[in-house]
């Protein structure tokens, strides 16, 4: 059994963030020692790790939930993790082109900021109505 510390340390996931997952029931809470610490074992510790792993490709926590549900059945949630890995891939896609969008519009903007005029562009843009 490990204490919190220890837990963080093994599963990457920080102590205020493990009792957020706690509060929230994404993960179950842990065990208590009778001085009332909490302490966690290498199963805990693994679904740890895996909801921050899930948190690290942007999955959102109601996904990470869901992949969890299914890494314990391998057998019959390979088509739904599927599904929902399609579904962030198309969110990230969307995202990506939204940034790219937003990256053209600043490019021309600075563009027109170096152009060396009294009254800024850029903050005329910014600004304006």
């Amino acid at each position: 059994m490990f204490a919190i510390g220890e837990a963080s340390r093994q599963s990457g996931v920080g102590i205020e963030t493990i009792r957020y997952y706690e509060r929230e029931n994404i993960v179950p809470k842990a065990e208590r020692t009778a001085s009332g610490r909490r302490v966690y074992n290498h199963e805990a510790i693994a679904r740890l790790r895996f909801i921050r792993r899930c948190r690290d490709h942007g999955f959102s926590i109601a996904d990470s939930r869901t992949l969890m549900a299914l890494a314990k059945d391998n057998d019959t949630g390979c088509s739904t993790a599927l599904e929902v890995g399609t579904r962030h891939l198309g969110e990230v896609r969307r995202k990506i082109a939204e940034l790219k969008k937003l990256e053209a519009a600043l490019e021309e903007l600075a563009a027109n900021c170096a152009n060396g005029r009294v009254h800024c562009p850029m903050l005329d843009v910014l600004t304006g109505d």
